[in-house]
């Protein structure tokens, strides 16, 4: 019997890095439909900006290091970076802010430390920090959801926000998240069943939230189905923020809000399958994956109740980030043989 040695690796899984990107992007349109039925059509033009400014600055940058661009521009993954930083930003926000933002996450953030595969941080949350830093107001500010496809600013409306140099028509069309405005009013000692009551919230979190965090959730399950993110971070993400949440609701339910209202409102839902996700930037073990989830849900609370920002996702990936490292050196799984 003759046997065929071959050389290691002995298995491929057949997933290329343009084959992720294309998932990602398919998984997303759910909840950018989502979007655009509950907010209008500013969604829809903050992507476009945003792929956009991100290929054309990924090919400058590539030509600027001596490297073909093409290559690098087909898998697709300026355009993914692109998508998160577009739905995680306001509808409203100006061009110039967005390409601020976007130029930011592909220089800064990805090509600085040598571009896809050797970022330490994830590039579409840089870039979203970035402007909520530099530009709070324009970040802090949406439109209100009404009611389902009776977008309170239309077309016209937000074509004049969004290209507008003097920025009234933006201040003309904006409003608080019910983020926003749960941390507002508990500021000004109002109960949290008090703040339930008004316009700005639904069943479980803000009207219009529930339903494109529901949305975000299908595209999640498709990634979990293809096999292109395991589950071990959206459930610890999603079990940080649950757990803590449910401690201090528990503890004080007039000044915490409940578990529902956190994860169904703000970025919860997609920064567990699709941030926190990021392969480049993320733990590798499974164990180290828990503690990677779980030190973003907490985080990601705190920094919402006792932090300067209603929402803190993004500054709890980067920080998580950070910890990458450190977590990946203490959950090294055993080599084989070593005692």
């Amino acid at each position: 019997m003759i046997e065929k040695i071959t050389s290691s690796p002995h298995w491929h899984n057949n997933q290329t890095i343009t084959g992720i990107m294309l998932n990602v992007c398919l998984a997303l349109i759910p909840g950018i439909l989502c979007y655009i039925w509950f907010f209008g059509w500013g969604i829809l033009i903050q992507c476009v900006l945003a792929v956009v400014f991100a290929a054309l600055l990924e090919f400058v940058v590539l030509k600027l290091r001596q490297r073909d661009p093409y290559p690098f521009l087909r898998d697709g993954s300026a355009v993914v970076t692109a998508l998160l930083f577009a739905v995680s930003v306001s509808p409203l926000l100006p061009w110039w802010a967005s390409l601020a933002g976007i130029a930011f996450a592909i220089i800064l953030s990805k090509h600085v430390f040598g571009g896809l595969g050797n970022n330490l941080f994830n590039p579409a949350m840089a870039g979203y920090i970035f402007i909520l830093l530099c530009f709070p107001a324009y970040m802090n500010a949406w439109p209100p959801a009404t009611g389902p496809g009776v977008a309170s600013v239309n077309l016209g409306e937000y074509l004049d926000s969004i290209f507008s140099i003097s920025g009234t028509a933006f201040d003309a069309f904006s409003g608080a998240t019910p983020l926003n405005a749960m941390k507002s009013q508990l500021g000004l000692m109002s109960t949290v069943s008090e703040i339930r009551t008004g316009p700005l919230f639904g069943h479980f979190g803000g009207t219009g939230w529930e339903w494109i965090n529901f949305s975000f959730l299908l595209g999640g399950m498709y990634l979990l189905f293809r096999g292109i993110i395991k589950w071990h971070i959206p459930i610890s993400v999603l079990a940080g923020v649950f757990l803590i949440s449910s401690v201090f609701h528990l503890y004080d339910t007039d000044l915490y809000a409940s578990p529902l209202f956190h994860i169904c409102s703000g970025g919860t839902i997609l920064c567990a399958f699709f941030i926190a996700t990021d392969p480049i930037t993320a733990a590798t073990s499974n164990k180290g994956r828990l503690i990677y989830g779980g030190l973003i849900g907490v985080l990601a609370w705190v920094i919402r109740t006792w932090g300067a920002f209603p929402d803190g996702v993004g500054f709890a990936v980067l920080i998580a980030n950070a910890f990458v490292p450190l977590i990946d050196l203490l959950t090294r799984p055993r080599v084989f043989g070593e005692r």
